[in-house]
């Protein structure tokens, strides 16, 4: 169904100020866990499976932001459509949350060591941070390594939560424009 975007009011610039938001909180996720992956990957381990999934959910909904957009900007759009994809994308970012924040909820970052963790932490690290086996990190060890990397996981925790607010609210803004749009096409039919 085309439209034009300007027409659509404050709903359409609801959607506009979701799908920016969504890019920021995006943004901000791949650059804290591709930093974390790129870290541990330096040290020649395998990063835990929840910065990775949370990294190809950010990289995906990205992808999807970017070209949804696009499509709105050019009136070519079917909201209808776009508020499932949300949907989905809310269920993985509550999925994405709940893995990420399971041992952060109760961890207070500032009664661990405030040294800056390297690469060559990973190479001396004790067995709990390692398997011997697979040379994968274990993701709760990994967040208890210092103060710095308990914030920085905490924060993409905070925006993985936000994300999910941020594909409910635009899902609800979709509908929204979906209803107004067949509102409007049920009555130029009837007057033209």
């Amino acid at each position: 169904m085309r439209f034009q975007a300007p027409q659509l009011g404050a709903l359409g610039v609801t959607f506009t100020v979701m799908r920016a938001s969504q890019f920021a909180c995006l943004i901000s996720v791949i650059g804290l866990c591709a930093n974390f992956i790129n870290e541990i990957a330096t040290a020649e381990h395998s990063p835990p499976s929840e910065l990775v999934g949370a990294l190809t959910l950010a990289v995906t909904a990205m992808i999807y932001v970017i070209i949804t957009y696009i499509l709105y900007y050019d009136n070519m759009l079917s909201m209808l459509t776009t508020a499932g994809l949300d949907s989905l994308l809310l269920v993985a970012s509550i999925v994405v949350a709940s893995l990420i924040g399971k041992p952060l909820s109760m961890l207070n970052c500032a009664a661990l060591p405030s040294s800056e963790w390297s690469a060559g932490l990973f190479s001396s690290a004790p067995s709990p941070i390692k398997s011997i086996i697979t040379k994968t990190v274990s993701y709760i060890s990994f967040v208890l390594l210092d103060q710095t990397t308990c914030y920085q996981i905490k924060a993409v925790w905070g925006l993985c939560i936000t994300i999910c607010l941020l594909f409910a609210f635009s899902a609800l803004a979709c509908l929204g424009l979906w209803q107004r749009i067949r509102r409007e096409t049920k009555n130029k039919d009837i007057e033209g």
